[in-house]
């Protein structure tokens, strides 16, 4: 959960909370109750309100009115925490109630394999050719059908979920690997967040690395995926998660919590999404603090990383909805769109806003390290969600 505690360079609002998903509800509230509750739309009425799912730190009132007034519709959001919510609320029915779903990782592939979501045209969304080269459909493919080459995307704000550390309390070469967040060199002074998948994943692929088996065949002739590990790997990650947990300070709840604790110096390092780094990161340049942070993107091992994008639900057929679906997309993807959405939801964005930006907020945001996310693992769905739940029991139960 998010709160907002201190404001980045030259921005309105700042991230400070924990988990991305509900980042900002405090400003996105006000959306929220400024926006209508979902409507049902009769398949073949002229399209007077665009229905939906998504995220709540992406509805920026202004943006949302703008967009209204320019088309005379009503938007109409329904908001939700994590994509198994948004998942399971398509799947019974929802592909007649919303007609834009986001999601991340892997999730929109498994919507287009169901069905749950139909294929666009990124002709017909320009601002699509502006994303950075490492997003453009020739390198980013979770976007794409591989059997026909269709697009069922657009990618909109992207995040790792990488090590923040005190520059004077753990040096850069130690930081650079996994194995920092497991050494007992810094015992007591190590927090990890209470996210157990992303704590089973990023362990696992430390213990594949340790094992020699990340680089090998894998039991599903795929490649490597910190999301789908082999038993004998999670007997690994239990075994490594329990010695670790002596080494731990705190599992963080909240980014003020994180923030906090790296501020007074309680802790050395700590994985997150950024977003403390970046509120850390401006209190410095006010001179708030003495203290110096980094960001560890991406360790040498491999590293977790999330694109958000929007999608359109197979209820939308062609014709004057599709239009507006497409004209909603291209919209938030303008840049001055996207900078907002920078500076308000405090992700890094897939268009590149560079022209725009000042070189502080190029740094807080990212903006210059976007080729780094062809090397992380995507956010996915754990292959076993019971196996899963009992190595992080038996972690917790140790």
């Amino acid at each position: 959960m998010t709160t907002n505690d201190s404001l980045p360079l030259g921005s309105a609002a700042s991230p400070a909370g924990f988990d991305r998903r509900k980042a900002l509800k405090t400003i996105a509230a006000g959306a929220a109750a400024a926006l209508a509750t979902p409507y049902v739309r009769p398949a073949s009425a002229a399209p007077t309100t665009l229905r939906a799912l998504m995220w709540e730190v992406y509805a920026i009132p202004e943006v949302i009115k703008a967009f209204e007034d320019k088309h005379n519709v009503k938007f109409s959001p329904t908001f939700f925490d994590g994509n198994s919510e948004a998942y399971n609320k398509l799947r019974v029915g929802g592909t007649r109630d919303f007609d834009l779903v986001q999601a991340d990782g892997f999730w929109p592939g498994l919507y287009y394999r169901e069905k749950l979501i139909r294929a666009i045209d990124y002709a017909k969304i320009p601002n699509t050719a502006k994303v950075f080269p490492v997003f453009k459909p020739d390198r980013f493919k979770l976007l794409t059908d591989e059997a026909t080459g269709k697009h069922f995307g657009v990618t909109w704000c992207w995040g790792s979920y990488g090590t923040t550390y005190n520059t004077a309390m753990m040096p850069k070469d130690k930081v650079q690997s996994i194995e920092c967040l497991f050494d007992p060199e810094f015992s007591g002074r190590l927090a990890t967040s209470a996210r157990f998948e992303e704590n089973i994943a990023l362990a696992g692929i430390l213990v594949a690395t340790r094992m020699g088996t990340k680089d090998k065949p894998r039991p599903d002739g795929k490649p490597f995926n910190p999301y789908v590990l082999t038993d004998e790997e999670l007997a690994g990650v239990e075994k490594l998660l329990i010695e670790q947990k002596k080494l731990l300070l705190t599992r963080y709840n909240d980014n003020n919590t994180l923030q906090q604790l790296l501020e007074s110096g309680a802790i050395a390092a700590a994985p997150e999404f950024a977003q403390s780094y970046r509120v850390l990161l401006a209190k410095k340049a006010k001179g708030e603090i003495d203290a110096d942070f980094a960001h560890q993107l991406i360790p040498k091992e491999g590293g977790l990383g999330w694109v958000d994008t929007w999608l359109v639900t197979s209820g939308v057929a062609d014709g004057p909805m599709l239009t507006l679906c497409e004209q909603f997309m291209d919209m938030m993807l303008a840049p001055e769109i996207m900078k907002q959405q920078a500076l308000i939801g405090g992700a890094s964005t897939t268009i590149d806003i560079r022209s725009i930006a000042t070189p502080e907020e190029q740094k807080l945001y990212l903006m210059d390290r976007t080729e780094e996310l062809s090397d992380m693992y995507m956010f996915d769905q754990p292959s076993s969600t019971e196996k899963w739940e009992r190595v992080w029991s038996r972690m917790q139960a140790a």
